[in-house]
């Protein structure tokens, strides 16, 4: 099993990352890899959604997939997850405070890609 040092060795920023036992940013890779996590983190980033409203949002998404997402995020802590005990149910997700501090992350992806869109719209303007 390697140590400390050596699991961190590679890391741009060791000094600040070897006191944990895994490299922040490969933590940070295992809470939001998943289809769907980041774009489900994106829409509860400005209010509170029932099931199918994220569903309606996620139109190629399974009730499954979203359902297995919506727990992962759960269990992670970055989202919670609110029954009514109403019939018919009725669930609403929304951002824990864990999970708000992500929301500058997302602001300067989305950011990134209206970027790398313009970028890419000017580069084909420039061609033709």
């Amino acid at each position: 099993m390697p140590s400390k040092e050596e699991k961190h060795e590679t890391c741009y920023m060791r000094e600040k990352c070897i006191k944990y036992d895994v490299c922040p940013m490969v933590l940070v890779q295992n809470l939001l890899s998943g289809k769907r996590k980041i774009l489900i983190l994106w829409y509860l980033s400005y209010k509170t959604l029932r099931f199918n409203d994220i569903k309606k949002k996620l139109a190629d998404v399974t009730q499954k997939m979203l359902t297995q997402q919506l727990r992962s995020l759960e269990e992670d802590g970055l989202i919670y997850r609110n029954v009514y005990p109403v019939v018919p149910p009725k669930v609403e997700y929304g951002l824990t405070e864990l999970g708000k501090k992500i929301i500058p992350i997302l602001v300067m992806m989305h950011s990134f890609g209206a970027d790398y869109l313009e970028s890419k719209t000017d580069n084909q303007s420039s061609v033709q």
